[in-house]
């Protein structure tokens, strides 16, 4: 038997069970070693093949199309370095609870450990960030009924819940080519599997403590941090308990009628807060992004967490009861036994103050003509067309869209939140686009530049994808944290580099516009969202936007009548 031939069989049932279950895309990048799973999923037509010539930008892709479409995928590569690339991915994935089979290519076990070229030890590399992993057998050792077996225990622990990475490792001996002979792989029936779904609704014994936590507590807040799928219940039930919503942009949860629009400058306002500070807060999916909200959420008289997703939504153990179950349907839960109350004064002191805030912010912004990163942020995810993805990068981007971004609907913010890198960030936003949906990104140049081989690869392969670029010629977050006091601040966690983006988008083939005041943005964005990939820059002194900050979080201040801004520090990333 050939044995390129038996392994292009094989490889062919674990291909055809990942497609029955779900998996509609793959990314490949070129090799030798692979060359019967390339061919595999190339020749299985109910699978799009996207061709990467870095294995890390593959895998970053391959992340942005199971966000965006809330389906599996599939990323395949060769031997040795080759696979160690996908390892930021598969974190990654693995925090933000991602489905994404990883097919590895290897050498046969007698390669192993000799020295032979292109030869590693790929067995568990991915370490506990994985789901499930196999070190398959070699095609001619098994039957085609236990690659079914196979196969299947693979999809169905990417998909278990917490969904997220799989790894099967495939060695393959040479030849790999196959010649086209047919190979006897015996029965290939499926197996008579039954698998339970999972619940997800909470037990009753999880509603009634949350109805004893929460029944009767009229100063409540809701705190939305970040989740895969729009929770509406929870916003209902916060919206008949009278109880105020901060929620994240990446909770998909700020909507007009239901979250505070200028949340975020209210929990910066110490002397306001000082005088409404919540008796208990529901935190509802991950811990919140910004050292405000996470400062409110750790002095707060009582905490209650509602998650499902997450490892670890509450890191300082503060939580009185935290329930691991989906919010939406915990939320219709509670509607049935918690009583409904009408506006209290405690709603209507925070939507009052939240005006007041919104207009203090926008006034300001609004009448300054340079560019400010903050209000780069609110206009962006203000000209986001109806069924668009915003897609944000870590550090000070995901901040400035937190505190800045009025409400709105038809609009989904994802973000690589789980490990919160800026590694893989352009990929992941041309994953994306690669779906068809309306494409736009907010992200700094240092994130840009980190993926920029991904731009070079990509920028001319029939893309449309919006990238704004807040360019402050280095790390800007850097200017919030405590290392700004560092002599060795500029040189070793600013990092400048004096780049010239649009010379970068023109050897990339992606187009390039430079905005210098700040009314010229949304009409840039719109001549972006012709077709193709564009950058639209925008360029800021990193200190003058600090100062810009500051200025903002003033104004709000004296509006809500506080005596003077506090001193606000970034988180990383």
């Amino acid at each position: 038997m050939n044995e390129g031939d038996a392994a292009l069989a094989c490889v062919s049932i674990l291909i055809d069970e990942l497609a029955r279950a779900g998996v509609r895309h793959a990314c490949i990048s070129p090799g030798s070693r692979s060359t019967p799973i390339a061919l595999a999923l190339a020749r299985d037509r109910r699978i799009r093949i996207h061709v990467h010539l870095d294995e890390r930008a593959s895998a970053f892709y391959a992340l942005g199309i199971a966000k965006a479409t809330g389906t599996p995928t599939a990323v395949a590569c060769t031997s040795g370095t080759a696979a160690a690339n996908l390892l930021s991915a598969v974190v990654e994935a693995s925090q933000s609870r991602t489905p994404i089979a990883l097919l590895t290519a290897d050498r046969p076990p007698e390669l192993r450990g000799t020295g032979a070229n292109q030869t590693i030890d790929q067995v568990g590399m991915y370490g506990t960030h994985l789901r499930w992993s196999t070190d398959a057998p070699l095609p001619a050792e098994l039957q085609g009924a236990a690659w079914r077996s196979l196969a299947e225990e693979a999809a169905a622990r990417m998909l278990r819940h917490p969904p997220g990475p799989v790894h099967v490792n495939l060695p393959f001996r040479e030849p790999l080519v196959p010649e086209g002979a047919e190979v006897d792989l015996g029965d290939q029936r499926q197996t008579a599997t039954s698998r339970a779904r999972e619940s997800a609704s909470p037990s009753r014994d999880d509603v009634e403590r949350l109805v004893s936590a929460l029944a009767g507590v009229e100063r409540g807040l809701v705190v939305m941090g970040g989740m895969r799928a729009r929770a509406g219940g929870v916003l209902s039930m916060a919206r008949a308990m009278s109880w105020p919503v901060l929620a994240e942009p990446i909770s998909q949860g700020r909507l007009p009628g239901s979250a505070l629009s200028a949340g975020q400058a209210l929990v910066s306002c110490g002397a306001w807060l000082r005088t409404h500070a919540p008796e208990l807060v529901l935190q509802v999916g991950a811990m919140p992004t910004t050292r405000a909200a996470q400062a409110l959420v750790a002095s707060v008289e009582g905490l209650v967490v509602l998650d499902r997703d997450h490892l670890d939504p509450d890191p300082e153990h503060r939580a009185s009861l935290t329930v691991r179950a989906d919010p939406d349907e915990t939320a219709a839960a509670l509607s049935l036994e918690l009583p409904a109350r009408r506006p209290t004064s405690w709603y209507r002191d925070w939507q009052e103050a939240d005006s007041v805030a919104r207009k203090a912010m926008d006034d300001l912004i609004d009448s300054w003509e340079e560019p400010f990163e903050g209000r780069v942020a609110r206009d962006l995810a203000a000209a986001v067309p109806n069924g668009g993805v915003l897609a944000v990068g870590s550090s000070m981007p995901i901040r400035d869209l937190d505190h800045f971004m009025a409400p709105r609907g038809g609009l989904r913010v994802l973000a690589n939140r789980g490990a919160s890198g800026i590694d893989g960030f352009v990929s992941t936003v041309l994953g994306i686009a690669s779906t068809g949906i309306p494409t736009f990104a907010l992200c700094g140049d240092l994130t840009l530049l980190h993926d920029a081989g991904s731009l070079l690869w990509s920028a001319r392969r029939s893309h449309d994808a919006v990238l704004v670029v807040a360019n402050n010629d280095g790390g800007g977050v850097f200017s919030f944290m405590p290392q700004r006091r560092l002599p060795e601040h500029e040189e070793l966690f600013v990092t400048p580099h004096g780049l010239d983006l649009a010379r970068l988008a023109d050897t990339c083939g992606a187009g390039h516009e430079r905005v210098e005041k700040a009314n010229e943005l949304i009409p840039a964005i719109e001549r972006a969202a012709s077709g193709g990939v564009r950058l639209v820059e925008v360029r800021s002194d990193r200190e003058r936007n600090v100062e810009r900050h500051g200025e903002v979080q003033a104004a709000v201040e004296r509006a809500l009548g506080s005596p003077g801004p506090l001193t606000r520090e970034a988180g990383e990333h």
